[in-house]
């Protein structure tokens, strides 16, 4: 089943400094045929303005990855860290036990960005953040792990849930399979370009909800980018 959800159909709340799209029930948008996917709980399409942010604020049990597309964002947590993720790379705070946190951007321009949380299939730890740089040109025609709660990827950002997160940036014509397994679910954005997802064509922006499906191909109609969830 591969079910096309078009950027036009998502929720939407601009708050004037932020201007955020919700693929998922999120605050005030609520919508019970969108709570979640397996184990995908969030993903908002945010905009943030320049000299603008997330004031400090909680969470617990919960992996929240932050992907950044335009811009950069700088992190500060009650742990004491503090770093700057800029386009291209991902951040990772796992919330576990609690951590209050805030996300600004300190730039000249606006950061886009997309704000994912996973929930945990292991519960109770310390929390913790991190952050690294993964350069466009090492996924460049190939599916890079970038987060994931499998040891095996080793150079991925850990996270504590059966999930990972993978990214390509592919040119026209170029294709990709991705072996998801019948039994897991899968949520694909092209935050750039257009592409097909095993024959469904989606715009960029569109999200794409797949499950019992065991080999997604992707293929790009025009040079794209392309972030896939792959959870339980």
């Amino acid at each position: 089943m591969i079910e096309l959800r078009p950027f036009s159909s998502v929720g939407r709340a601009n708050h004037g400094w932020l201007d955020a799209a919700h693929h998922f029930s999120f605050a005030d948008y609520y919508d019970p045929a969108r709570m979640a996917w397996g184990n995908l709980r969030v993903w908002n399409d945010d905009t943030i303005a320049a000299k603008s942010g997330f004031p400090p604020h909680p969470h617990r049990d919960m992996e929240i990855i932050t992907y950044v597309r335009e811009g950069a964002i700088t992190h500060r947590d009650s742990l004491g860290n503090e770093g700057r993720t800029a386009a291209g790379d991902v951040q990772v705070m796992s919330a576990g036990t609690g951590i209050t946190h805030a996300e600004y951007n300190l730039e000249d321009e606006a950061t886009r960005l997309f704000q994912i949380w996973i929930m945990p299939t292991r519960q109770g730890e310390k929390p913790s953040w991190g952050a690294r740089q993964f350069p466009k040109g090492e996924r460049a025609g190939e599916l890079v792990v970038l987060a994931s709660g499998y040891a095996q990827d080793k150079d991925a950002l850990p996270i504590r849930t059966e999930a990972r997160l993978v990214a390509a940036t592919l040119q026209a014509g170029q294709s990709v399979d991705y072996v998801l397994g019948a039994e897991r679910k899968g949520y694909l954005v092209a935050p750039t370009g257009k592409i097909t997802v095993n024959g469904v064509e989606a715009q960029a922006r569109d999200g794409v909800a797949i499950a019992e499906v065991d080999t997604i191909t992707i293929t790009a109609l025009d040079d794209s980018e392309i972030v896939l969830v792959d959870t339980l």
